[in-house]
């Protein structure tokens, strides 16, 4: 693997739900790529899920990535909870069927080649990657 890539990811919604965007940041070295779109009637954790898929969607090798994201759904959803969901069929704990289980599934498969550091950084908070992604992601809402 060469260089770790650190991706900035964020979304966001007018009502929730509403029209919604997501955007991301993509950093190797001197190297950018923005991302970002919108959906016209979504909820904002699915703009946050969708977030990160496109942006690994946009990678072209394996890579050894640092997912900065101020969703805590995201995060905790990646690193503590999604074993659980796939050994109980896509449930939760309590037996209800899990949230946006299409855009997981999506997440978990491009995820798995990857090696990836989930970190939550606090939103709206100064983070200027965080900041860059938000600001994307208000874009994709501009774009529908």
């Amino acid at each position: 693997m060469s260089q770790v890539i650190d991706i900035y990811t964020d979304g966001a919604c007018k009502g929730n739900p509403g029209p919604g965007g997501w955007g991301a940041l993509l950093v190797a070295g001197e190297h950018k790529k923005e991302l970002f779109g919108g959906e016209a009637n979504t909820t904002n954790n699915r703009m946050e899920l969708l977030a990160v898929i496109r942006a690994l969607e946009s990678l072209k090798n394996i890579s050894e990535i640092r997912l900065h994201t101020d969703s805590q759904y995201v995060q905790k959803g990646m690193t503590e909870w999604i074993d659980g969901w796939i050994k109980r069929g896509w449930r939760t704990a309590s037996k209800e069927p899990v949230k946006n289980a299409d855009l997981w599934q999506q997440l978990q498969k491009l995820a798995q080649p990857h090696k990836i550091d989930w970190i939550w950084v606090r939103g709206h908070n100064g983070h200027p990657g965080n900041e860059a992604a938000d600001e994307l992601a208000n874009r994709g809402i501009g774009v529908i």
